[in-house]
């Protein structure tokens, strides 16, 4: 079953009354080299179970289950289980869960479908919901060694953007706190249907096996990262006061402490003035 024919997934799609949900974002992939660049670029080999998030009609899943131990895919929408039933019929180390991802229990999910396997995550996911899933899957601190996803090409470029650049982000401070982040390729809008009014890319994040901070200093500093981040154009100073309540004068002596202006903006500093910052501002 040739998953990537358009005839065939509109053939499919068909015979199961499916229609497209924008509210979930649904963009199947049809351009026949793409998902298996993802699954040889994800970790998906000997010795690793590979969790999927959204499946689509199997595309993605197919070519990780001829590659990897086992596969299993947490798809939110009840249509696509009968359809999936179908397309992913050959493959007996499979497993659909449909649930939402985002109100999952992960780390009990890999302990029980992964046990004694390497784990890595691999996803084509909704542009409406890629920061909330990447940040949900690395502050959970789960044991995965890599996360490969195709996004929007926009945010790609902030994924992998430098902290401390102006097209750095929230989202970028995160997969460089917890890991390495690199642009594996881009791909063109007219490899889904529906085609989507944007260019997607891929990106492959390599997780820290030791996390810097303790958990509590880890939660004050992505407060302090996320209240900077959301009124970026205000000094620093200014975003912490407003957003978390932190006195100025405090934040002043933190940015003096660190040879850092006053007036300093989130986006000027890199990743070691900002934990240096954070715990600067924790201590005081």
């Amino acid at each position: 079953m040739n998953l990537t024919n358009i005839g065939t997934v509109k053939e499919i799609l068909g015979r199961h009354g499916f229609s497209f949900s924008k509210g979930l974002g649904q963009n199947f992939i049809i351009n026949p080299d793409i998902c298996p660049k993802i699954a040889e670029n994800g970790n998906a080999c000997q010795g690793f179970g590979v969790l999927e998030i959204g499946t689509g009609i199997g595309v993605l899943t197919a070519e990780l289950a001829k590659r990897a131990d086992k596969v299993t895919a947490v798809e939110i929408d009840s249509r696509l289980l009968p359809i999936l039933a179908e397309t992913l019929e050959e493959f007996d180390n499979v497993k659909i869960i449909n649930e939402d991802v985002m109100k999952c229990d992960l780390h009990k999910l890999i302990a029980e479908e992964f046990g004694g396997l390497r784990v890595a995550v691999c996803a084509n996911l909704p542009y409406y919901i890629t920061s909330p899933i990447i940040m949900m899957l690395l502050e959970n601190r789960l044991p995965i060694e890599s996360i490969t996803v195709m996004v929007q090409k926009e945010a790609a470029q902030r994924l992998c953007a430098k902290v401390g650049t102006r097209d750095s982000g929230a989202i970028t401070v995160g997969v460089n706190y917890y890991g390495t982040v690199k642009k594996l390729f881009d791909v063109s809008r007219g490899s889904f249907m529906p085609a989507p009014n944007v260019d997607s890319a891929v990106i492959r994040i390599d997780l820290n096996t030791e996390h810097r901070l303790d958990e509590e200093s880890e939660r004050f500093f992505f407060k302090v990262v996320k209240a900077g981040f959301s009124q970026r154009r205000k000094t620093l100073a200014n975003s912490l006061s407003s957003v978390i309540g932190i006195p100025k004068e405090k934040a002043y002596t933190a940015l003096k402490a660190l040879g850092l202006p006053e007036a300093a903006r989130i986006e000027q500093l890199d990743m070691e003035q900002l934990i240096a910052l954070s715990a600067e501002l924790q201590k005081q």
